[in-house]
């Protein structure tokens, strides 16, 4: 794509190219999660309105919702996968294809896609368009996963949204082997609500993986492929070749592919099927990428480079480098539904772009959700998130001693996210969320005591005693003043976090 641009570049393309070069020296398996310069303690607290719902204030409407979330529990859940679409693909004809109404932009990787699809959101948003977005998992409420204009829908809206495809997923239901999953049924929800709302475009996050993710059976014009790094290996693979391969499905004949730096293995993956289908790649650190990234109170100054050229003074009110990295892809990626670089070679309004990166949220990644002392929340799950995570609470706050909560599931890298939090944490206060996949505290903390030590690792089965503990910790006088809290290891984790803490 970077053909497009005009010839005149040539010259102002050595800082460019000094920004590859770093790019390229990363550790490849690291891609663009890791991390950059060091930043300054953010002094702005929270920012509002980060479009979290609340349970309905109207007790009908709760219960009404309580029931709808009933019926969906009582499906597969969405950590169990059978590699079909025929399910959500009879699901989606016997609605009329309502993905099929509207133009898409579909995310998959393994770490930042609901932050770009939040950043391509509010971009679109910016630009005039009426948006739809489908995220997961919620951090809270369940309507979280269906956005129309940057707000979930409300719980009115998802209520009688599965009203009116109720009857066509049980007639689905009876003449499949299986009945619809849990993920099957709310993709199909969202397609639906967006054909109805109507939206100019669908912003789709897959649920896990790619070719066979209930959210493929769209078309998009534009696939986004975030880092690839080892996660669900028990269901898409052990190596980033074979993760890659799942994920590089959601690339269909024609579109424009915007690729984040990734393992060798893995990106030869995607380039291979973007031949196959003549697919135009865009690719982080070459066509696109972050030029310059700078402190500054609440988040981050960027000079980004985009498909059409440079977007200097760039605010985004995220922290880390991982946040700078998922702007580029998010800029990209809208460039690229406009047609910059391959129709025409221009950037897009900058008033417009800085305005819209200026109201980003992202609830659950590296939140602040309490001063004195200081609570971040991020949901990392796995190593290459905790090294993001890592990264960004050490250069984006002067914390004296930070203290550890950590909650995860039994299913994932453990070890691996506890050894990148263990140069940061002080202590680490080992606990569970509600989840029936959560881990026993107790094993948590056995693993933890291989890491930390004993003397570093202390057990609370339940959350909001871990959550009094490490804040009492924190709370200590004298060399400690400065002490913080970071809550982890799991999305589920840090909703409940929020919600003792008073976030909705």
């Amino acid at each position: 794509m970077s053909e497009e641009r005009p010839k005149n570049e040539s010259d102002e393309s050595d800082e460019f190219d000094e920004i590859v070069g770093a790019e390229t020296d990363r550790d490849p398996d690291l891609a663009v999660i890791e991390a950059g310069s060091r930043t300054l303690r953010a002094q702005s607290g929270p920012p509002q309105g980060d479009g979290i719902p609340t349970r309905p204030a109207d007790p009908e409407v709760d219960r009404a919702l309580r029931e709808v979330e009933g019926e969906l529990a009582k499906r597969w859940p969405e950590t169990k996968l059978e590699p079909s679409l025929v399910r959500i693909e009879s699901l989606m004809d016997i609605l009329g294809s309502p993905q099929r109404a509207y133009p898409s932009i579909h995310i998959t990787g393994t770490n930042g896609k609901t932050s770009a699809a939040r950043m391509i959101e509010s971009l679109l948003g910016a630009f005039e368009l009426r948006t739809g977005r489908y995220t997961s998992p919620h951090v809270q409420s369940i309507t979280e996963r269906i956005s129309l204009d940057g707000a979930p829908i409300s719980a009115e809206r998802f209520i009688e949204t599965y009203q009116d495809i109720r009857p066509y997923i049980e007639m689905v239901d009876a003449q499949q082997e299986h009945r619809l999953s849990f993920f099957e049924v709310l993709t199909g929800m969202a397609y639906a609500a967006f054909a109805d709302a109507p939206v100019d475009i669908a912003v789709v996050e897959v649920g896990m993986g790619g070719s066979w993710d209930a959210t493929n059976v769209i078309d998009a014009g534009v696939a986004v492929i975030m880092p690839i790094s080892l996660d669900h290996t028990d269901r898409l693979g052990t190596t980033p070749e074979q993760i890659a391969t799942e994920k590089a499905g959601i690339v269909k004949q024609d579109a424009t592919v915007v690729l984040a730096q990734q393992p060798v293995e893995a990106a030869s993956v995607v380039l291979k099927r973007a031949v196959e289908v003549d697919a135009t790649v865009a690719r982080e650190g070459m066509e696109f990428g972050v030029l310059s990234r700078e402190v500054a109170v609440g988040g981050q100054l960027l000079t980004l480079r985009g498909l059409g050229g440079e977007y200097p003074d760039v605010f985004l009110p995220l922290h880390g480098a991982h946040q700078a990295h998922n702007a580029a892809m998010a800029l990209a990626a809208v460039e690229a539904f406009f047609g910059v670089g391959s129709q025409h070679a221009r950037t897009l309004d900058i008033d417009t772009v800085r305005s819209a990166f200026a109201s980003v949220t992202s609830p659950g990644r590296m939140e602040v959700v309490r001063r004195s002392p200081t609570v971040v929340l991020d949901a990392a799950h796995n190593p290459a998130g905790a090294r993001a995570a890592a990264e960004a609470v050490t250069e984006s706050f002067d914390f004296s001693r930070l203290v550890g909560v950590v909650g995860t599931s039994d299913d994932k890298d453990v070890r691996g996210l506890l050894e990148a939090f263990e140069p940061i944490f002080a202590e680490v206060v080992v606990t569970r969320n509600s989840s029936h996949r959560s881990m026993d505290p107790d094993e948590l903390a056995a693993i933890a005591v291989e890491i930390f030590g004993a003397d570093r690792v202390q057990v609370e089965p339940r959350l909001d005693d871990a959550l009094e503990e490490a804040i009492t910790l924190a709370e200590e006088e004298g060399e400690y003043a400065g002490a913080g809290v970071l809550v982890t290891g799991s999305v589920v984790t840090v909703g409940e976090a929020r919600l003792l803490l008073g976030k909705g």
